[in-house]
């Protein structure tokens, strides 16, 4: 592990106004105090998305309600909150904002529980799995369009044309995951472009979004800080989804609310089963292959020997101490202030997940 002592040494170097990565390890404090930072906005989006929830349709209301308040740590729409006000933004349209992006990511949940036949999410049982694929799929849909009506009530067709693209290209990042289902050959490079697309993306666009809204307001900003705080998004969402892989294979059913070994089951290769392949025999290899084609957990006490011996968890968590390095590293040129060091404890949260 000495890779990651050595970026734990780089942050405490670069990012002076943020805790390393060791001292944030006791996570829940840290964060606890990020949602104190933002607690009134948080609230106001919270009175807002049942507002903005509102049909005549009754299964609509239900699956949309079951789903939105099935809990989740809001991280996105709190990269919203963080990075407007990082940059100085006063006024209240980052509330609507920030509820957009949980419009958006919930849409992206209902979809993805269909398509990998989830049956639990966040300790509980999957819309799918209570109402069926269908409704689930729909009423994706239907929060998908609510998210852009909302859009149209912002006025701002930059915020918009981020919004827009990010949902498209997410979109796509779904296709190619599924279309990489039981593929042994997939790349790092091409993983972590699914990744990118897939989850990544929204992240980037919570905080690029953000930024936007404060521009608008203060025209004298400097374009600079818009793209650092989008890049920290970009980094923050990569590190995010290296470590959920890593916790696919190392963590634990009850403290995740979704099941171990899932990607495993569905088929998918994540970073962990790709360092594995790379160095495991190939009697080895032909297990996890097998495993992987058949979207089975039948031998998963031996994968996950393999795994452990291999380093791929320790590859893995040094790929997500690298990328959390990253987007710290976009937050040092920001103007100073307990919003910037928020998304400081934000992005390395991610890291104590880990344990």
């Amino acid at each position: 592990m000495q890779r990651v002592k050595d970026n734990q040494r780089l942050l405490a170097m670069e990012i002076s106004p943020v805790r390393t990565i060791k001292e944030e390890s006791s996570g829940s404090n840290q964060l606890s105090q990020v949602y104190q930072l933002v607690a009134q906005e948080l609230a106001a989006v919270d009175h807002l998305i049942p507002h903005k929830l509102t049909s005549d349709v009754a299964m609509v209301k239900e699956i949309s309600k079951y789903i939105v308040e099935s809990g989740g740590k809001r991280l996105r729409p709190m990269l919203v909150l963080l990075s407007s006000q990082a940059l100085g933004y006063k006024g209240e349209q980052n509330v609507g904002l920030a509820a957009i992006i949980e419009f958006l990511h919930t849409a992206t949940l209902l979809h993805d529980d269909v398509v990998d036949r989830s049956g639990l999410r966040r300790g509980r049982v999957t819309a799918n799995e209570k109402w069926g694929n269908a409704p689930s799929v729909l009423v994706g849909d239907f929060l998908y369009s609510r998210a852009f009506q909302l859009m149209v009530e912002l006025a701002s067709l930059d915020i918009m044309a981020v919004l827009s693209a990010a949902t498209n290209t997410i979109a796509e990042g779904e296709v190619m995951q599924l279309a990489n289902v039981g593929n042994t050959d997939l790349s790092e490079t091409d993983y972590r472009e699914v990744i990118r697309c897939k989850t990544a993306l929204l992240f980037e666009a919570a905080s690029h979004t953000g930024a936007l809204l404060a521009f608008e307001a203060d025209a004298t900003m400097s374009p600079e800080h818009i793209e650092l705080v989008r890049q920290f998004g970009l980094h923050f969402g990569l590190a995010y989804q290296l470590v959920d892989d890593w916790l696919d294979y190392a963590g634990d059913t009850e403290a995740m609310g979704k099941n171990v070994g899932d990607d495993l089951s569905e088929g998918k290769l994540t970073l962990p089963l790709i360092q594995a392949l790379k160095v495991a025999s190939a009697e080895e290899q032909t297990l996890i292959k097998n495993a992987l084609r058949a979207k089975s957990q039948k031998h998963m006490p031996e994968i996950l020997a393999v795994v452990e011996k291999s380093g791929a968890l320790e590859y893995t968590y040094d790929a997500a101490v690298e990328e959390t390095n990253l987007a710290l590293s976009c937050l040092a040129d920001l103007p100073d202030n307990p919003y910037k060091a928020a998304l400081g404890t934000l992005a390395t949260f991610s890291l104590s997940r880990l344990g």
